[in-house]
């Protein structure tokens, strides 16, 4: 029901309520005046009675009285007319006429108590008022009744009955009232024509704010009231100032809407009430501020992602993952980080050649939902999984691989893709920053034709290694690699054919050591190597493979192959020497004895051999 309607119906059943409450009142003021009004006729029809009565008693005509009597009784309002004697005038007068005799136990009562008795008969046909009414002796009145009756004063001398027809009474005023019931329906009637007809448009344009106010609630501003108001200016100005306030709320919204869409990806944000959409886009934001600039005070690149991590776990709750790095120029990649051995769900093949990576190739998120089996070089155990490729810069790649058992969770997971994208933009340029910054760490410390840590990073962090071992008691195993004639390499066949060799001992070096141990490019064709915590029978091993592998390689220059052996010289740190470069000058001494009794050996460190007498 409109609220115009539920307006004019409150209104119709108050003034209804109104009318009603006029009526019963004027019915019960009408009744109890008619009752009155018939009540005080019966009085003083009975007080002429009994003045007529006493008339003829005083002039000897009582025997006359009945005339008198039905005179009275003609009248046309009265019904019936009574009077009726008591036993003490009956005693002294006699019973008097036939009909002057107690009629019922109204009589009998009056005549008893001397009070005045009433009854009320109403029907459907007539109304009657029955009314008794004592009449007492009193010498204090004209005339004197004790002169005349052997009575005591008040005592009752008879009674008189009439019965009153107040018919046309009952009528007129149900006539009245009908016709109050009439008018007031007539004002009724135009009354609620005029509230209808002055109201109706107030109350359309209420109904309309109540809708703009419902859907602004939504967030949809486009609404406009489309009232027009007839004599009223007030209410059209309203009109238009509201529709004027909405279309430009509307404008403001959808303005700060699309240019927040620029700061983040909202694809996941997005929702139909623009207030909430930009709420929600305020706060991712704002969250995304935080961060960005939390990690630009990282140091490195691992503490910057370490960050990236901590958002993954905490705040998109995800379980399983791993955090790949692509080196594009390479093509090859590794992992960085993984919740789990689970999650590492890539073929060992796409760590080699990065371009077997459906993700890092496409350079869009893959998604098992989207086709069985859609990367081939991805190992699942049937589980639900999404890559997410991300570009650092043009040689620098990242690679988000999530997987999940849950199916719900896996949908969960797919409405984040864009939050973590956007967290991934904002750390973008420390990430690139702080990548080009280790990558520079990396060309001083590194040596450039073989990719192994030079001298100066030796320099730089060997007291990190000693105090390592310090603290866990652990040895150090010192080599030092060199190739036997190389010089004659570089004088027969050139620099070229030198750096080749050289880098294929770089190449046999890192293959057969482990991520723990440390390899150096000391000199010109001169390697250290520091093997952590080793068996001494394993270090002899791991030089016997350095030896043996390198002197398997065939090298050719010039329409002519040959093969290059290795001296290596060996000691203990901190076995045969208190401090790590009094243990390096150590090996270098066993490689000049190895080198001196012939080359193409393995020679561990003796204390007779060193005679030197530095300090190191």
């Amino acid at each position: 029901m409109k609220s115009h309607k539920k307006i004019l119906f409150i209104i119709s059943v108050v003034l209804l309520l109104l009318m009603f409450a006029i009526v019963v009142n004027v019915s019960v003021n009408f009744r109890d005046y008619s009752y009155k009004a018939a009540v005080d006729k019966a009085k003083v029809t009975a007080e002429y009675v009994r003045d007529g009565l006493t008339a003829h008693m005083v002039n000897g005509i009582m025997d006359k009285r009945e005339i008198f009597i039905n005179n009275v009784k003609n009248h046309k309002d009265i019904k019936d007319l009574w009077i009726i004697r008591s036993d003490t005038v009956k005693k002294q007068y006699g019973n008097g006429f036939d009909n002057e005799i107690v009629r019922d136990g109204i009589d009998q009562d009056v005549l008893k108590t001397g009070k005045t008795k009433y009854n009320f008969v109403e029907n459907a046909k007539e109304a009657v008022l029955r009314i008794t009414i004592p009449y007492k002796a009193t010498a204090y009145s004209t005339p004197n009744c004790l002169k005349c009756h052997d009575a005591k004063e008040g005592e009752v001398l008879g009674a008189i009955s009439i019965k009153l027809d107040i018919t046309g009474i009952r009528n007129t005023g149900v006539v009245t009232i009908l016709k109050i019931v009439a008018i007031s329906l007539v004002f009724i009637i135009i009354a609620l024509f005029a509230i209808n007809y002055y109201f109706k448009p107030l109350m359309s344009l209420i109904e309309e704010l109540n809708k703009m106010i419902h859907y602004a609630h939504r967030g949809d501003f486009s609404k406009r009231i489309n009232v027009t108001l007839k004599d009223n200016d007030e209410g059209n100005m309203v009109i238009e100032q509201m529709n004027n306030l909405f279309a430009k709320l509307q404008g403001t919204f959808q303005d700060l809407k699309d240019s927040l869409k620029t700061f983040v990806d909202n694809s996941n944000i997005a929702c139909s009430d623009p207030i909430q959409e930009s709420k929600n886009i305020i706060h991712e934001l704002s969250d995304i501020y935080k961060f960005k600039k939390t990690i630009e005070l990282d140091a490195t690149y691992e503490d910057v992602l370490e960050r990236v991590y901590y958002i993954l776990s905490n705040k998109f709750y995800i379980k399983e993952y791993a955090l790949y790095i692509v080196n594009k120029k390479q093509n090859t990649r590794e992992t960085l980080y993984s919740t789990s051995k689970n999650a590492v769900i890539c073929q060992n093949a796409t760590f080699e050649e990065a371009s077997l990576c459906r993700a890092h190739r496409t350079n869009l998120d893959v998604v098992s939902d989207d086709f069985e089996h859609i990367c081939k070089y991805s190992d699942t155990n049937n589980q639900n999984y999404v890559c997410i490729p991300f570009d650092i810069n043009k040689e620098i790649s990242i690679i988000i691989s999530i997987v999940s058992d849950d199916k719900e969770e896996f949908k969960e997971i797919q409405q984040k893709i864009s939050h973590i994208k956007n967290y991934l933009e904002a750390a973008k340029p420390v990430l690139e920053s702080r990548f080009l910054t280790k990558k520079l760490e990396d060309s001083s410390l590194k040596d450039a034709l073989t990719r192994l840590y030079n001298r100066r990073f030796l320099e730089q962090f060997i007291e990190k290694f000693t105090n390592q071992a310090e603290r866990s008691n652990h040895i150090y195993a010192v080599m030092m690699v060199d190739i036997d004639y190389f010089k004659m390499v570089n004088d027969t066949y050139g620099h070229d054919i030198g750096d080749l060799v050289i880098q294929k001992l770089s190449t046999v070096i890192k293959e057969n050591i482990r991520e723990a141990d440390l390899a150096i490019r000391y000199g010109g064709e001169e390697f250290l190597v520091l093997l952590y915590n080793p068996e001494k029978e394993k270090t002899l091993e791991v030089a016997e493979r350095f030896s043996q592998k390198f002197k398997a390689i065939k090298f050719q220059a010039n329409g002519e192959s040959f093969t290059k052996t290795l001296s290596i010289g060996i000691s203990f740190y901190p076995e045969q020497a208190d401090s790590i470069w009094k243990a390096i000058k150590y090996a270098d001494t066993a490689l000049y004895e190895a080198k001196e009794s012939g080359r193409d050996k393995i020679v561990v460190f003796e204390e007779k051999m060193y005679k030197g007498g530095e300090n190191y």
